[in-house]
């Protein structure tokens, strides 16, 4: 009857209200995550500066001294926090896209591990979603494992996002912080390193499989001089979220990238996403794309203290070999026609 009507109406406003609402808060939930990647380091260190010309000069006199005391930490495993990866936040940014996490083999936790991320992509949404929080369940599929995402030393020097970062287990990518994660923090561990860097970033753009790799070999010898097992990662749908403006080699714009990429480790990017408001204009949303991380099939590695250029280039093959093979197997079950190449740069 009647009442029945109205009452079907009132529950289809409740639901469609309820979506709308689930879809801004995942807005916010990437939103505020963007900005952190862009800005958060700058930021802190800037209100940080202004508070010692205030009269609350003494908080910020507190936090710099904590941080010389800390200053260390990001160097010996960092300081995790399961309440910050377990933040209701990073499920609404799973969801955004969504994000996905495919375990393909079970991982020994009497074994170290280094996953090699592919491809980067502009910010590595699905590396930060996957391994730096809970929200895809990391922990769960593989019990025992502790996932410790790399990436630039230089963002552990900015206060406060030193901090906010080392929460979600992230750490410094260079040879200390690694060596101490891999030899005096026991098994059971697994550092995740995006190994096309800066590089890789400055030609992902929607369409394009290409990952920065026939030279990149010193997360092999790493691996080597720990024995720590080498896994192949490559997510699906990581250069769908943002388009590039790509500067071809010779151009100015190339250059001016390089020289930022050698001399401060990162290659700025000229990019854009969705609007904040709208989907059809321009902004520093990443695009709602779909992606999966796929986590491949651990690669043993001997342990060698000192390996030789030859062992190196060896175990270097099969780790190509291991991911082109990955991304063979998955990639049209997740979108891609059976034609398409994994391009190795």
């Amino acid at each position: 009857g009647t009442g029945s009507s109205i009452l079907s109406a009132l529950q289809d406003l409740f639901w469609l209200s309820k979506s709308k609402v689930e879809k801004q808060l995942q807005i916010i939930s990437v939103l505020q995550w963007v900005l952190t990647f862009l800005i958060m380091g700058v930021a802190c260190t800037l209100i940080l500066m202004y508070i010692l010309c205030t009269d609350c000069w003494a908080i910020a006199a507190l936090y710099l001294a904590w941080l010389v005391f800390d200053w260390n930490t990001p160097k010996k495993g960092g300081r995790r926090s399961q309440w910050v990866r377990n933040w209701a936040i990073w499920r609404y940014f799973r969801d955004y896209f969504p994000i996905r996490l495919v375990k393909t083999h079970n991982l020994l936790t009497t074994r170290n591990y280094i996953f090699g991320y592919h491809p980067h992509g502009i910010m590595g949404l699905g590396a930060f979603c996957n391994f730096s929080t809970e929200a895809t369940g990391v922990s769960q599929k593989f019990p025992g494992i502790r996932p410790y995402l790399a990436t630039l030393a230089g963002n552990f020097r900015m206060p406060i996002l030193r901090d906010y970062l080392m929460s979600g287990g992230i750490c410094p990518v260079n040879r200390d912080s690694i060596d101490y994660i891999l030899s005096k923090n026991g098994s059971g561990n697994a550092i995740i390193i995006v190994v096309g860097g800066a590089a890789e970033s400055l030609n992902c753009t929607p369409g394009k499989n290409s990952v920065t790799l026939k030279n990149r070999k010193g997360f092999v010898k790493l691996a080597l001089r720990h024995g720590a097992d080498l896994v192949p990662v490559y997510s699906f749908g990581e250069n769908e979220v943002y388009k590039q403006v790509i500067f071809e080699e010779g151009s100015w714009g190339r250059w001016v990238q390089k020289k930022f990429q050698k001399h401060i480790g990162f290659a700025p990017c000229i990019f854009h996403g969705r609007g904040l408001f709208s989907s059809n204009t321009w902004g520093l949303l990443p695009y709602s794309k779909p992606i999966t991380t796929v986590v491949g099939e651990p690669i043993t590695i001997p342990k060698i203290d000192n390996p030789s250029q030859r062992e190196v280039d060896f175990y270097h093959s099969i780790y190509v070999d291991s991911l082109i093979k990955l991304f063979d197997k998955y990639k049209s079950k997740f979108g891609l026609p059976e034609t398409e190449v994994l391009e190795v740069n």
